[in-house]
């Protein structure tokens, strides 16, 4: 399965025979090629293996804590309130195997997926195929509304044209979708188990097998320890609750970096490396707890143009990425957290207004 990186500019040699024609040519041009020897140069593509070493031990670490509190609280209620700092320490694990599926971590492909593959299969039960053949898609084509599978139609939609075929649920869904969208995210730790599920019958044999068999060992593990500790409601409650707060967390970080963004015209010119990246990305500004909420993350134009510089280097890469935007007069999108909710629900409340006017069977 092709790892996120594969699809984007992200080389330290801008002249690679392995880059995609439409990145080598981005590389080459006046506007991205200045920005990328700028990065190179200060050694922010070079891997951190250390302090990814260092994450992951403590990460492994808080969630055998949290586990063993579990275990040692037993059957009660007050279990329950175990499900917050273990959702907050599912979504570290869930920013490790992202970051292993952008090879950050180690160049070495097979064990960029056994990173993967443990913190995300086996860990979340979350396929990690599943995740990167979707996010390469995403990082080669942002909020391209024909081939970012993140704007495509769903639960949600992006597009007043979208919005306009919806019927019946769909219709009442789309016109109250911006009020809906954060009790929505309670369902999406649930939802990304299911859609990897789902996504076992297009893996090739092999791949398919591993993915399952570490999918089914999370359940039982899971289950196990649930159902081992706690009575079976209690049980059910809290895998729940804690689902919900994982998906909530989750989609809380994800968010604000593209939703009401820019999106490009399907029939329009074609867009640059520097320019795709760029303008569809929002950038969200704030301190330390900032930056640890949304893991890194909130730096997402510098994520989206060097999507393998190791996550820690972000905030280090976004001077120079602001200086060069400037300096050739490219919008650089930067909020607050609020307001990147604010203006990511407020484009979502533009595209279903059309259907609020018409009522609910479009009269």
């Amino acid at each position: 399965m092709p790892q996120a990186t594969a699809t984007v500019a992200d080389s330290a040699d801008e002249s690679s025979p392995g880059l995609p024609a439409d990145v080598r040519g981005a590389a080459a041009g006046s506007d991205f090629a200045p920005l990328l020897r700028a990065v190179r140069d200060q050694g922010l593509l070079e891997r951190r293996t250390d302090r990814y070493v260092l994450g992951i031990a403590v990460n492994l670490a808080a969630l055998g804590a949290v586990i063993t509190g579990l275990v040692l609280l037993g059957d009660t209620w007050w279990s329950l309130a175990l499900t917050l700092p273990l959702a907050v320490l599912w979504t570290r694990t869930a920013f490790v195997a992202h970051d292993a599926g952008h090879a950050q971590i180690s160049g070495d492909r097979r064990t960029s997926r056994l990173i993967g593959l443990v913190h995300a299969n086996l860990l979340l039960g979350m396929n990690e195929a599943w995740w990167n053949d979707k996010h390469v898609r995403h990082h080669a084509n942002p909020n391209h509304i024909e081939k970012d599978p993140d704007v495509g139609v769903g639960a949600l939609v992006w597009t007043q044209k979208q919005a306009a075929q919806r019927e019946g649920f769909a219709r009442w869904l789309t016109r109250n979708q911006a009020r809906l969208f954060f009790p929505m995210l309670l369902l999406e730790g649930i939802a990304l188990k299911i859609y990897g599920f789902q996504f076992l019958r297009r893996q090739p044999l092999r791949e398919r097998a591993v993915s399952a068999l570490l999918l089914t060992a999370h359940f039982a593990l899971y289950a196990t320890l649930l159902l081992s500790t706690l009575s079976p409601g209690k049980a059910i409650v809290f895998a729940l609750v804690l689902h919900a707060l994982f998906g909530l967390h989750l989609g809380m970080a994800f968010a604000p970096n593209h939703k009401g963004m820019e999106m490009p015209d399907p029939e329009g010119e074609r867009w640059g490396h520097l320019q795709r990246q760029v303008l569809t990305s929002r950038n969200v500004r704030g301190a330390v707890l900032t930056d640890w909420f949304l893991g890194g993350l909130n730096y997402q134009i510098e994520h989206h143009l060097f999507p393998s510089m190791p996550r820690p280097n972000l905030r280090l890469a976004q001077p120079l990425v602001k200086a060069h935007c400037s300096g050739i007069g490219m919008p650089y999108a930067e909020t607050g957290l609020i307001e990147s909710y604010r203006q990511a629900l407020s484009h979502m409340h533009e595209v279903g207004e059309p259907l609020r006017q018409r009522g609910p069977r479009g009269t």
